[in-house]
């Protein structure tokens, strides 16, 4: 299974934002659509970088409330880590143990086009498991 997989299931929506706009208005956004991550475009449709909540915490512990008046580009991670819609599961789950991250932007083209969680990936791995037991416990009953 890969990328594709996932974001059939999920859909493509991503919500952006401006890497000018305040962490108060990254958190806010972040809060208003559930999600743990969010994209900062250039304005030009590539990615700038990239914000989580962990990056937001992070921020405001070593700055204090003060921050949150700031841009997030002060904050956002600059080299973003990307995939295409053809990596395996596998190459996914590796990325993000290794780089210690749990949202990674989807590339297709030179466009963004989704973005996938490690709850995207696990959730996946676990229903490639379950139907992998499903075929066993069938092949050993009509063995």
């Amino acid at each position: 299974m890969n990328v594709a997989t996932i974001l059939s299931e999920k859909g493509r929506d991503v919500i952006t934002a401006s890497p000018d706009d305040s962490l108060l208005e990254v958190a806010k956004t972040l809060r208003k659509h559930g999600i743990g991550c969010i994209v900062l475009t250039d304005g030009k449709g590539g990615i700038a970088g990239i914000v989580s909540e962990r990056d937001l915490v992070r921020a405001i512990a070593d700055s204090g409330g003060d921050i949150l008046k700031s841009p997030v580009s002060s904050c956002m991670t600059k080299k973003v880590i990307t995939c295409g819609t053809a990596e395996t599961i596998d190459t996914i789950m590796s990325a993000m143990t290794d780089g210690r991250f749990r949202h990674m932007p989807v590339v297709e083209n030179d466009s963004l086009i989704g973005v996938i969680s490690i709850g995207d990936v696990v959730r996946l791995r676990i229903a490639e498991a379950e139907l992998e037991a499903a075929a066993m416990r069938d092949y050993i009953a009509t063995g």
